[in-house]
C-alpha cells in the first residue's frame, strides 16, 4: 500500500488530500509514525519529531492515529486478494505476497493478474497501491519499492541478477544491520559481491537463513508463500513515554499497563509464559536497562507480572529520566499444561482474570482494571507491523 495510514486519513477526510500530513500516536505523540507523500516531498520521514516537521514545513498537518480503522481496511483488502489467488501471504498490515502460479489458466498472464490486483484493492478501499511482479518474493518486493507510489514494476527472470548486481544488500527485505556488517567485513556490500562469496560462508554463520540470503541476492529467493501463521515464540508489548519521565508513580503506571496487556494477550490465546524480559530506556544516551525473570509453572497472571516489574525497577532503576519501556514473554506453553504437584495454584485468581477479560471484551478495554490504571496514558494502541487479520497477531 502507498503511505497506508496517511492515505486512509486522506480518503476519510477529503480536505486533507494533497496536503502534507503526518500520523502520530494520538495527540500526545511527538514522533511521526508515517507521513503522506506530500510531506515526504518536504523531507519529512518516519521517526521525525513533530517540531522538526513543523519547522521545515509550516503547512504540516498532524493527525492522530486510528489503528482500528487501519485494521478494518487492511482486513477488507487482504480478504479481497483471496478472490484472485488462494495463495496469499499477509506480510504486514499493508503488504502481501500473492503467488499466481496456479491461477493463470483462469485469470490470464501474470501482468494481467497484477493489474487486476491494483484495481481490486482500489475498488475495495478507494486507495492506491504499488505492485511488483517477479519470480520470487524478495525480487517482487524490491521492484515494487522502486515504483512507488501507485506504480507497477516487472522484473523478468532473466533480468533479476543483472538488476540486483549493484544494489546495496541492505535494500533487500530482511537484511538486518548485523547481517550487513557481517557481509561488509568480507567485502560484500552489494548483491553482486555477496553472490561472489561461497554460500557456505553465510550458511556456517546463519544456517538456512544465511543460505537464503545468498540466493536472494541473485534473485532466487527459495521461500514459498507462507499461508499458515506459525505458532508464536514470544509476545511483546511496549510504550513510548514522555522523554524526561522521572516520577516513580508514572513509570509504575506504564509498566502495570503493559503487564495487563501482556496477561490479557496470553490468556486470550490460551497461553502462558515461563520467562519474561523487562526493559527500560534511559533518555540520556538511549541506554537500555534489562532484566529477565523466570517462573514455574508458566504464568499469564497480570498481577504476578507487575510484581516482577516492580522488582525490576527496584533493582535496576535509580530515578534517571526514561522515555520507553517494554516487556516480552517467551517460552510459551498452552495454558492447560500439566501443573506442578507442589506449586500452589490460585484458581480463584485465574477465574477472576478471565472474567475481567470477558467484561472488558464486551464493554471496552480496561472498563475493569486496577485503580492505578485510571492514570494510564491516553495515547491509543499502536497497530503492530506484524499484525494479521486473524490469529495471535491480531492485536493492537
Amino acid at each position: 500500500m502507498d503511505a497506508f495510514f496517511a492515505s486512509v486519513e486522506q480518503f476519510d477526510f477529503p480536505e486533507l488530500r494533497g496536503k502534507p500530513i503526518g500520523i502520530t500516536n494520538g495527540l500526545e505523540g511527538t514522533c511521526i509514525i508515517t507521513s503522506s507523500y506530500e510531506a515526504r516531498h518536504w523531507g519529512i520521514y518516519t521517526g521525525m519529531r513533530i517540531k522538526q516537521a513543523q519547522h521545515i514545513c509550516p503547512d504540516f498537518i498532524r493527525r492522530p492515529a486510528r489503528p482500528e480503522r487501519y485494521a478494518e481496511i487492511s482486513s477488507q483488502i487482504m480478504e479481497s486478494l483471496t478472490t484472485i489467488s488462494p495463495d496469499v501471504e499477509i506480510f504486514s498490515v499493508d503488504e502481501a505476497f500473492i503467488d499466481v502460479s496456479r491461477c493463470q489458466k483462469l485469470m490470464g498472464k501474470p501482468e494481467i493478474i497484477a493489474k487486476k490486483v491494483k484495481q481490486t484493492i482500489y475498488d475495495v478501499s478507494g486507495l492506491t497501491c504499488t505492485v511488483g511482479l517477479s519470480r520470487d518474493k524478495t525480487s517482487a518486493k524490491f521492484i515494487a519499492k522502486q515504483n512507488k507510489p501507485n506504480g507497477f514494476g516487472v522484473l523478468l527472470p532473466d533480468q533479476v541478477a543483472d538488476r540486483l548486481r549493484d544494489v546495496p544488500v541492505e535494500n533487500l527485505c530482511g537484511i538486518s544491520k548485523g547481517i550487513r556488517q557481517f557481509l561488509a567485513r568480507r567485502g560484500a556490500r552489494t548483491c553482486g559481491e555477496v553472490a561472489q562469496l561461497p554460500i557456505s560462508t553465510l550458511g556456517k554463520r546463519f544456517g538456512n537463513p544465511g543460505r537464503r540470503i545468498w540466493l536472494m541476492c541473485q534473485g532466487q529467493d527459495p521461500e514459498p508463500i507462507q499461508k499458515q501463521l506459525s505458532a508464536p515464540k514470544s509476545f511483546s508489548h511496549g510504550k513510548v513515554m514522555p522523554p524526561q519521565t522521572t516520577e516513580k508513580s508514572v513509570v509504575y503506571t506504564y509498566f502495570q499497563h503493559m503487564c495487563q496487556k501482556m496477561g490479557h494477550r496470553l490468556r486470550s490465546n490460551q497461553l502462558a509464559a515461563a520467562k519474561f524480559h523487562f526493559a527500560l530506556r534511559l533518555t540520556q544516551g538511549n541506554q537500555w536497562l534489562h532484566n529477565e525473570y523466570t517462573c514455574s509453572p508458566p504464568t499469564q497472571n497480570s498481577q504476578r507480572l507487575f510484581k516482577f516489574a516492580k522488582d525490576f525497577l527496584r533493582q535496576n532503576w535509580s530515578g534517571e529520566a526514561v522515555c520507553q519501556l517494554g516487556i516480552t514473554g517467551c517460552k510459551l506453553t498452552p495454558i492447560n499444561h500439566q501443573l506442578d504437584f507442589i506449586e500452589h495454584h490460585n484458581e480463584k485468581t485465574n477465574r477472576l482474570l478471565f472474567t475481567m477479560d470477558a467484561i472488558n471484551k464486551r464493554y471496552g478495554e480496561f472498563v475493569l482494571c486496577p485503580a492505578r490504571l485510571l492514570e494510564r496514558s491516553n495515547m491509543p494502541n499502536v497497530i503492530s507491523p506484524a499484525w494479521r487479520p486473524q490469529g495471535h497477531r491480531k492485536y493492537l
